[in-house]
This record gives C-alpha cells, structure tokens and sequence, in this order.
C-alpha cells in the first residue's frame, strides 16, 4: 500500500480486495465455529457505551488510506494498556491488513490486556464466515458498513451476530444509508462523517443525521473527532459516544490516555 491513496472511490477499491481476501476467510469457516464454543461469552458492547456520560471507544489502528502511517511506533499492548488505564469504555481495532496495516490476531493479543472492556472489530465485513472469525478471536462486536451492503445482508449479519452474542455497529453516511441501517434492526447506529469514497471528513454530517435516529438506539459519532470541544459538541447533540482513532494515535502510549480523559470529561 502507498503511503496515501489518490482521491478516488477508495471504498470500491478495498471492497474489490476484500472479496479476494475473503476467499481463505471461507475455508477456514468450521475452523472458526469450532473454537466459538470454548470462548467465554462476549462482553456487552451496546452497554459498555450507552451510558448517560459521553462514551469513548479509542481505536488501535496504525495507518490510513487518507493519511498513510499514523502509528510509527506501533506497539498494540502498549496502547491497550494505556486505552485501559484511562478508562477508555470500548476499544475499536482495525483488522483490515492491505490498506489499514491492521491484523485480525491483535484482537487476540490485546484481549487480555483490556480485561474487561469490550473490543469492537472494525474491518470491512461482506461474508458471514467474517463475523465468525470475529467471535473466534473473541471480538465482542462489528462493524457494519450500509455503504456496501444490501437491507437484507445488513439484516442477515445483525441476526449473525446476535445469534453469537455480538450486537454489531452499523454505519452510516446519509440519510438513505440511516434508513437502510434502522429498517435492518441496527441497535447500534454509527455516523461516519468521512466519506469512505473520497475519505474527506464533514463534522457537520453528524449534525444533520442525530435527529433522525430514534432515542431508543444508541447512536454513535465517527471520525474527525479530533479535541474535547468536538466531542463535547457532539454529546450535546444527543450522541452516546464517540470513535476516536487518529487523535489518540498520533499521541502515542505515553499520551493517547490523557487524551481519552479529556474526551470523557467533556
């Protein structure tokens, strides 16, 4: 992967990767089903960040497509163990490896560091045997994305998860990508205000959309995300939590908790 990509419909092009990946990710769906039944059951997710406070899930990710290496000293136990120290109330790892640098096995070595906060994988999922691998590796949760999936897939991987514990993140853009994400049962509503086909980023998006999510499910504000007015901002709004990740990264261990802090009190 380049350092950055051109401005592109870059989603198209890690959807068109992903599909070839995904192909060993199918082989290896028994593998996967079988180690499930020995894991412990998965943290919850929707209530770790639904709290009347502002929730903070802090994001291990090393790079970007947009920005290229965020992280250039990537040490992920080291980061869970300061996400943890700052009470960080989830913790998002990006697992997508051709484009974000990321592995789905940090989720294994991270586990036991965060204890008992619960781990949302964040990768592009478009096969039922990725959401197997995900509880394989004892995840507590996905992500969704609307932009590139059906009603009736969305819907499918909602009932998957559920059925293996997991209550997933559905993201969305816009409003027919909201409508789409509400009418497959998403309890758990994302707003990405990065344009996952150009990567620019629009604070305002999460604005626009906060009304139309209904007061009963937990709503969530993602990127750009970048001090304590944004996020202070965005809780006003009506958001249970934010997804922070390049902020707490550029940081660094050493830093990413003080940051985390900041985030929570605001």
């Amino acid at each position: 992967m380049p350092d950055t990509l051109p401005i592109l419909d870059i989603l198209r092009k890690i959807v068109e990767t992903k599909k070839i990946e995904v192909k060993d990710t199918r082989r290896n769906k028994k593998l996967f089903t079988g180690k499930i039944g020995g894991n412990p059951p998965p943290l919850d997710f929707k209530g770790a960040i639904s709290g009347e406070q502002l929730s903070v899930i802090a994001e291990i990710k090393k790079a970007s497509p947009s920005a290229g290496i965020i992280a250039q000293d990537f040490k992920p136990l080291q980061i869970a163990a300061a996400f943890r120290r700052a009470g960080a109330n989830a913790v998002s790892v990006l697992t997508d490896k051709t484009y974000f640098k990321g592995s789905i096995g940090i989720i294994s070595l991270v586990r036991k560091t965060l204890g008992n906060i619960p781990i949302l994988r964040k990768d592009f999922i478009i096969d039922e045997s990725q959401i197997y691998e995900t509880r394989a590796c004892k995840a507590d949760s996905f992500l969704l994305i609307a932009a590139i999936l059906s009603g009736s897939q969305l819907a499918e991987f909602i009932l998957l998860g559920r059925s293996l514990g997991m209550e997933p993140l559905v993201e969305c853009h816009d409003e027919e990508e909201l409508e789409k994400s509400i009418g497959a049962g998403a309890q758990i509503v994302g707003v990405n205000n990065r344009n996952l086909r150009t990567f620019k980023v629009d604070l305002s998006i999460s604005g626009r959309l906060i009304g139309k999510i209904p007061a009963c499910l937990t709503a969530v504000a993602e990127s750009g995300i970048k001090s304590p007015e944004d996020s202070a901002y965005l809780h006003r709004l009506g958001f249970n939590a934010v997804l922070v990740g390049e902020t707490i990264m550029r940081a660094g261990p050493e830093n990413c908790g003080k940051i985390i802090s900041e985030f929570k009190k605001s």
